[in-house]
């Protein structure tokens, strides 16, 4: 086998192995496994893979510009879009969790984005740019982001298709922010701003209908007991 087909079959196996390793959690929501975990295997991927996170000066303050401009524009367009009436409604039947302080704190900076970004935009990323060219690389990324979160999909009975499009689109972007500001800063704060604008969005939502997390899982509580 040559140099590049070894290459090439490397990020492939790595971006299987990611993939896979969605599936093997279960569908409950939240995620399941401990934030803490998820985090310190992202990041052991990322310094195997010699991912190069740009967490410090000058590249952390060029993420965090454009990471930061990145975040304003998606809180806003969250803010906003909760002005349409199937946006709410879709807020209000969104399933949240129940300890919503440790979701918003802990299980979405790190579990979810931290996790994320270092194993795809990290490791991944340079396994497949070197494999495929920093296009392809990008795009090999971004395929096996969106493929990773078909159990999500399944789990809340969204459509598994447009999902996969959507945020496949999504690690196309946070790959581009990643390159561009040559930090993981830009992309972690641009999926930060996603995730938790949609979280706090929907929590608002609920919590001016009536049906608050809060509320709801003294409910599920009462339901089980009786």
């Amino acid at each position: 086998m040559s140099p590049t087909s070894t290459r090439r079959a490397h990020a492939l196996a790595l971006a299987a192995t990611l993939v896979g390793w969605s599936f093997t959690a279960g569908p409950q929501r939240p995620r399941r496994r401990h934030p803490l975990v998820q985090a310190a295997l992202g990041t052991a991927l990322a310094l195997t893979a010699g991912a190069p996170l740009g967490l410090r000066p000058p590249q952390l303050r060029s993420g965090l510009r454009l990471g930061g401009a990145a975040a304003g524009v998606v809180a806003a367009t969250v803010a906003a879009s909760t002005a349409l009436p199937r946006v709410r409604s879709a807020m209000s039947e969104r399933e949240l969790p129940d300890r919503v302080g440790r979701w918003l704190a802990l299980e979405i900076p790190l579990g979810t984005v931290w996790s994320e970004e270092t194993a795809f935009r990290g490791a991944l990323a340079v396994a497949s740019s070197v494999a495929f060219g920093t296009a392809g690389g990008r795009l090999v990324q971004a395929i096996a982001f969106g493929l990773s979160h078909i159990p999500d999909a399944r789990a809340t009975g969204e459509s598994v298709v447009g999902t996969v499009a959507l945020t496949g689109l999504a690690g196309w972007l946070f790959g581009w922010l990643a390159q561009r500001s040559g930090s993981l800063a830009a992309p972690m704060l641009a999926h930060l701003a996603i995730n938790e604008a949609g979280a706090l969005a929907a929590l608002v939502t609920q919590r001016r209908s009536g049906g608050g997390t809060l509320a709801s899982a003294a409910d599920r509580h009462q339901t089980a007991n009786r």
